[in-house]
This record gives C-alpha cells, structure tokens and sequence, in this order.
C-alpha cells in the first residue's frame, strides 16, 4: 500500500499548514487508533477519489475477475424456489453463549449460521453496513445479495508527525490508493437458520507509463482477515453484545490453520468436503473472484455464471479497458458450475459446463477451474 498526497497542489498546501501549525504550537499528542478498520471518514468527505472506471462498475453491476485478466458479469439472480437443502454439522470453530448465532470455517472461508430468517435479517443488515460507513450499490432481497459501493479504509493512513499535524484540516489530500468493497449473500436453510456470507473485493493504484506518470487501478487479493472483522462486528449487532466479548470466537475462526481442501484433477476441482459445505464454499468462492451468479439450483448444485474470455481484454488499463467497452458485454458465454457429491465418500466435484449443460473443454472452462481451485484451496 502507497500513502500519497493527492496532488501537487496539495502537496503546496500540507507543506504550507505544516509550516504554520509548528510556529502556533510546541508538541502534537499522538493517536493510536485501536481499530483497523475505518470507512466511516471516507464517507464524510466530499468527492472520494474513486476513478469513473469503479463508479461505471458499481452503477452497471459488472465485475472484474481479480487476476486483471477477465471479466465475470451478471444480471439479476434468480435463485430457484426450494432450493435448500440441510445444514451439515460442520466444521464449527466458535459460538457465542447464545444459540442464535454461530461462525463456521472451512480453509480461510468463514460464515455465519444464524437462527432467523433472510427476512428478518435483511434489514439489520442494511442498517450494519450503513452504521460502517458503507452506501449500497445492490439491494436485491429476492435474490438475497447486498453489495457495498467503493470505499476507503481510512485507519491504514499513517499517524505520523505531519500526518496529525495537518491531517484535521487537509485530511481529504491524503489517499491509501486502495479500495474496498463487501458483497454480502444470505442462503435459507432447512431448518430455519440463515447462513450469512461476506466476501471482500479490493483495488489498489499503481503507477504505470514509462516515467510513471499515471496511475490505474488494478486487483488485490482478497482479505480474509477483513472478512473476518466484519463477521465478528455482524456477530455483536446479532446478538447486542460489543465487539470485544465476541472478538475471540472470530479470533480463534481466523487463526485456525487452513488445510488443503481442494486439487484440480482433470477436468474438475475434487473437494475434500460433503456436498452441503462444498456448495457453500464454491458459492463463496464465485463472491471473492467477482462472478455474479445469474441463476443458482441449490438441489442440483449449479450456479449459472456469465464470463468474458480472459484473452480477450487488453492489459493497457484495466479497469479502462473492461469497462470502458461496452462491446465487451456481448462477448460473454454462459457457462454452469456444478456440484456434485461422490458416491459414498466425502469428495464432492467442480466442473464446469457449457450454455446447454454439456462439458465445457475449452481453455475458458479451464480458466474458471483453475480459479476456483485457487480460492478453494
């Protein structure tokens, strides 16, 4: 991560109330700030630096496969009546002292398996996201999907000397260079529990150009330690305790170690897991690389997706590039992940298959396999 000013004007203007500040005081008390996570000050600035690539992106719902190398883009989801199926009793790492809420862990995956319907939940969780500094750019009940806008993580900026000196009154000049946003995705289960999934997505701005002259936004990876932190604050909003009297069951969840729990055999991801933890994990798994599902059938464990060919996509700008064409939105092939147990043994299998539900051989079915494989692991 890159700390700038924004500006070279900016950069006139922090010198100048440097210079100011250090003749009308003699000591600046330092601050710690406990938290890592703080998106709440981004909010309250006015005109947060987010390129009009990520604003388009937000606004259109098109997402962008992390690698920087393809787009994976969806309508609306429209998940199949019925389709649920019984919770397994999984690899439960904690539970708070009450049994309305509980984390889950599969490999660095985590979730919530809470006692209340999607209903229910669905406006909590609105006002939680609001209540973290987070405007919504997808509210689709039906489906059971919130997605955040943009946003800046505040508390990775430095508190340093200059940093506190001028940072009150010239906060805004200052950038981290990175982005964040969280999809959040509720499933109903059988027996009348909700599971509760939150993926983080992230961009950081890098220098490109012979002189480094420019900058674009590309991909990070994903952060399951944010994940985390925000699960544990969903898991006290739940339950009306504070975060410190939850903090150590999502502690334990997150440094349990993770074990490999899938390998690319073939032409199918073979995953060490019953069928009801193997879904969870591969819908999960679609969250953090950006795919949005069209359609998911829980009982005949396909997820529907739509994706762009990766070979496809310039690297000259990545965000300029996928979403600056909307040609590009023409290319996409539907294509069917599927899910399957095998027989007798707790392996189930990922493959991918065509717009007719046949094999797909090409190298884009390898593409998402190997994806999947990655995030699976």
């Amino acid at each position: 991560m890159t700390i700038r000013i924004t500006s070279v004007p900016a950069r006139t203007l922090v010198l100048t109330a440097l210079a100011a500040s250090l003749a009308g005081c003699g000591m600046i008390s330092s601050i710690i700030d406990a938290d890592k996570v703080d998106y709440k000050a981004a909010r309250k600035q006015q005109g947060l630096e987010v390129p009009p690539d990520l604003t388009q992106l937000a606004k259109d719902n098109r997402y962008a496969v992390p690698d920087g190398k393809g787009v994976a883009t969806a309508s609306s989801l429209q998940q199949q009546p019925g389709a649920t199926a019984p919770v397994a009793a999984g690899d439960q790492v904690g539970q708070v002292n009450t049994p309305n809420v509980r984390i889950e862990k599969a490999g660095s995956q985590r979730w919530l398996v809470v006692r209340a319907t999607p209903e229910t939940l669905w406006p909590v969780l609105k006002e939680f996201w609001h209540d973290n500094g987070f405007n919504l750019a997808v509210e689709d009940q039906k489906t059971g999907v919130l997605e955040t806008e943009w946003n800046e993580n505040r508390a990775k900026l430095p508190q340093d000397f200059i940093r506190n000196t001028v940072g009150k009154v010239f906060d805004g000049l200052y950038s981290t260079g990175e982005r964040d946003k969280y999809r959040t995705r509720l499933e109903r289960n059988a027996d009348g529990t909700t599971e509760v999934f939150i993926s983080h997505r992230g961009v950081e701005e890098v220098y490109s150009g012979p002189q480094k002259e420019t900058t674009v936004w590309q991909p990070r990876a994903t952060d399951p330690g944010l994940e985390a932190i925000f699960l544990t604050r969903l898991m006290a909003r739940l339950e009306n305790r504070d975060v410190k009297e939850v903090r150590p069951v999502a502690q334990t969840a997150l440094n349990a170690p993770a074990v490999l729990h899938a390998k690319l055999v073939g032409d199918a991801v073979e995953v060490d897991e019953g069928y009801d933890r193997a879904w969870r994990r591969v819908g999960l798994a679609l969250d953090r690389k950006g795919f949005t599902v069209e359609d998911r059938d829980r009982v005949q464990g396909v997820y529907f997706v739509r994706y762009v060919d990766p070979e496809g996509v310039k690297k000259d700008g990545f965000f300029s590039k996928i979403f600056g064409d909307s040609d590009k939105d023409k290319q996409a092939q539907r294509y069917r992940v599927q899910v399957k147990a095998e027989a007798g043994a707790s392996v189930s299998r990922v493959t991918v298959l065509d717009a007719e539900g046949k094999p797909e051989k090409g190298p884009t079915g390898a593409k998402i396999l190997n994806l999947l494989t990655d995030e699976l692991k």
